[in-house]
């Protein structure tokens, strides 16, 4: 299906990376005929438009991003009066900002949906020094209460997964999400794009990706970036499994996914170990 598979490993970070390539930064990984290749971005700003230029260059293509494309059921509908994952994509590029420095207001937009929800959630999670009417600092939220789930479905299949609604603290991806789904959304705008699973895989497919499926693999990479690796073998595997033909598997999900996201790779993680070997 795939001349190239692009990996992304996203950041939240409010200003630029270091200069020294790190970790807790934008690494992007490229497989394709030639090789495996990652690059290192200081900014969000220059990671879209080094994506932009991948997606643009006509090639058959996968780009994986590792943050949730969707939310639990009923949250887009509840928030934008449509229940489409798509409509939450545009109420969020419409109201998120994110400067060339990454400067952003992702923690004032998810206190602003939560005051929406009656105040108390779904989101959480922010720095200590931030001081957010709206946004508590650690998890309050009553999810029963509130008439949502704390997790989709595909967080209860990978619970290493975080959830959705965690903004900050070790693990958290609620904050990538915020920052990331406006990306997709302008990159959907731009390019001719099948965004999975919420459309069919296409010439040139976007999904959610969950580089923790190779820990082990990772883990065996000792003394390197750890980011770096993840996205390097990660893309590796993938474009393994589509020079193989052997991918299909992997599109293979519940109805559930076309409202909330999914994981592509969840419950193949062996097979994605595997790939790795392969010539």
């Amino acid at each position: 299906m795939f001349d190239r598979v692009v990996i992304v490993d996203w950041s939240a970070a409010n200003t630029p990376s270091p200069l020294r390539p790190g970790k807790d930064a934008i690494w992007i990984g490229v497989a394709d005929a030639g090789g495996v290749a990652t690059q290192y971005h200081r900014t969000r700003a220059g990671a879209e438009a080094a994506i932009s230029h991948l997606i643009g260059g006509g090639q058959r293509m996968l780009v994986g991003c590792d943050f949730p494309f969707g939310y639990p059921a009923g949250f887009a509908e509840r928030l934008t009066g449509r229940g489409s994952a798509a409509a939450l994509w545009q109420w969020l590029a419409d109201r998120i900002t994110d400067t060339p420095a990454n400067a952003n207001n992702r923690f004032a937009v998810a206190a602003g949906i939560n005051r929406q929800f009656g105040g108390a959630g779904p989101f959480w999670g922010r720095p200590a020094g931030l001081d957010i009417a709206g946004l508590p600092a650690t998890k309050t939220v009553d999810y029963a209460m509130l008439g949502l789930a704390e997790r989709r479905q595909i967080e209860r299949l990978v619970p290493r997964a975080q959830p959705v609604w965690k903004l900050f603290t070790t693990g958290s991806v609620g904050s990538q999400a915020l920052m990331g789904v406006p990306m997709v959304h302008r990159l959907s705008c731009t390019h001719h794009l099948a965004v999975w699973p919420f459309s069919a895989p296409g010439a040139v497919t976007v999904a959610e990706v969950y580089p923790s499926l190779l820990a082990r693999a990772v883990a065996r990479d000792a003394g390197a970036i750890k980011d770096e690796v993840q996205v390097r073998l990660l893309a590796r595997a993938l474009f393994a499994l589509a020079k193989a033909g052997q991918l299909a598997p992997l599109f293979d999900v519940p109805p559930i996914a076309r409202e909330e996201g999914w994981i592509l790779g969840a419950g193949h993680a062996d097979l994605l170990e595997a790939a790795l070997t392969w010539d």
